[in-house]
């Protein structure tokens, strides 16, 4: 990590509500491993740190919000260590919600959010001159892709520069189609790290 010109975050999925902490073997975790290989291949000829974020606790839990705080307890560890570095952050569902949130921080340049969960009233307005690439598909019955859009909306209002993917396969635990999940992952990561041209959907 040490010397490393940037670094991305990836932040897994979890519940509305569960203190326990994430059992060792944690499928939303598990999830996000491809996504993370295939990131690292794409930022592989830069210095580029690529981590995952660890949860405290299992679930967002209410007010208390355990997965922000364990981003910005992750931001801090790195900036001990790498110093001030742009960070991207990739999040899945919870874990994006959470990477939404902790975008307040300074040095993250963007979010790339896979079916996030952006409930109606999640604020956006923090967001301004950060860049938001969210992927959802109109099937997942987990969390509303229609609410992700309307959350992109409320982020351009607010000075963010958005992208929105309607993928159209995977649902929720996008594995129908996780190659192409992926590659667009990997590609909006590289983009926002300025590596690479950013990903546009087709309607833009």
């Amino acid at each position: 990590m040490r010397g490393a010109r940037a670094a991305v975050l990836l932040l897994h999925g979890g519940r509305v509500d569960a203190l326990e902490p994430p059992a060792a073997l944690n499928l939303p975790a598990l999830r996000m491993k491809p996504f993370a290989t295939r990131i690292q291949r794409a930022v592989a000829r830069e210095d580029v740190f690529v981590g995952h974020v660890r949860y405290q606790h299992r679930g967002w839990n209410g007010h208390h919000a355990h997965p922000v705080a364990d981003a910005r307890r992750a931001l801090s560890e790195l900036y001990e260590v790498a110093g001030p570095v742009p960070v991207v952050l990739v999040g899945h569902s919870m874990g994006a919600r959470a990477a939404l949130r902790a975008a307040v921080d300074p040095q993250v340049k963007g979010v790339v959010a896979l079916a996030p969960w952006c409930p109606p009233g999640e604020s956006a307005a923090h967001l301004g001159g950060r860049t938001v690439v969210a992927l959802h598909d109109e099937s997942d019955r987990v969390t509303r892709a229609g609410d992700t859009w309307a959350y992109l909306s409320r982020a351009r209002d607010a000075g963010a520069r958005t992208h929105g993917f309607r993928m159209p396969h995977g649902g929720h635990t996008m594995i129908r189609g996780a190659r192409q999940w992926q590659r667009l992952a990997a590609e909006a990561t590289a983009g926002l790290l300025g590596l690479a041209p950013l990903p546009i959907p087709p309607a833009e």
